[in-house]
């Protein structure tokens, strides 16, 4: 859960976002070093008086400054693309959970169970409870069990949306007509709030995402209780 004047990332609560995270240090690094030395070279060139013929013309330095940069694109990149087939890895999911973006609500069917499906309202702020957060909570929560991997297909019914949860790494658009696949596992029990991360109209800011990682057990016993409800 983000706070205030948080200046960094969420924790990560899957695998994915934790190499999300490890990737984004190290081309923040890269970045700095980069940083470091341009500003080092302008402020030597506006500083010194001494001037040299070989500065002004030099094969080695502009074959230095070709490859050296090509290096440092490939040192980017590979973690890069590593990142990317991880993220359309998909292996046996345990779950399956389709999420239909509407004017301004989800709804989440899950595809495993017969008749499992419900519509998450955002809870206006004359509802909350004490400690529940203001524009981020919904009226029903999407609930999986810890571990698992978990398929989500989401599609939209009415117009673009997109589906996003910071802490687990996941954003994947929402497009009428069209079904898009992404997959995630959360590593530990929680609490997770996202929110449509796509301009879809007037109540854009109030149609947010909650998620719910349980124990095994306790999916179970919370899928029993909604199918007898149902």
């Amino acid at each position: 859960m983000a706070h205030p004047a948080q200046l960094g990332f969420q924790d990560a609560a899957s695998p994915l976002m934790e190499e999300l995270l490890h990737f984004h240090d190290h081309a923040l690094m890269v970045v700095f070093l980069i940083s470091t030395m341009v500003l080092y070279i302008i402020v030597a060139m506006v500083a010194t008086k001494l001037t040299d013929k070989l500065i002004l013309d030099s094969q080695e330095i502009e074959t230095i400054w070709t490859i050296l940069p090509a290096i440092i694109l490939i040192l980017i990149a590979l973690p890069s693309l590593r990142i990317l087939y991880l993220m359309d890895e998909i292996n046996d999911p345990h779950l399956t959970i389709k999420a239909l973006g509407h004017q301004w609500y989800w709804s989440y069917e899950y595809a495993d169970y017969e008749d499992l499906g419900f519509d998450a309202y955002m809870i206006p702020t004359q509802d909350l409870s004490p400690g529940q957060f203001r524009l981020l909570e919904a009226d029903h929560r999407m609930v999986v069990p810890v571990e698992s991997p978990i398929r989500m297909l989401v599609s939209a019914e009415d117009v673009l949306h997109s589906w996003a949860v910071p802490a687990l790494g996941m954003k994947i658009d929402a497009v009428p007509g069209r079904l898009n696949q992404t997959t995630f596992i959360t590593d530990h029990p929680g609490i997770f709030y996202g929110q449509c991360s796509e301009i879809c109209g007037a109540n854009h800011s109030f149609m947010p995402i909650v998620v719910e990682a349980v124990p095994l057990m306790h999916f179970e016993n919370w899928t029993s209780l909604m199918m007898e409800d149902a």
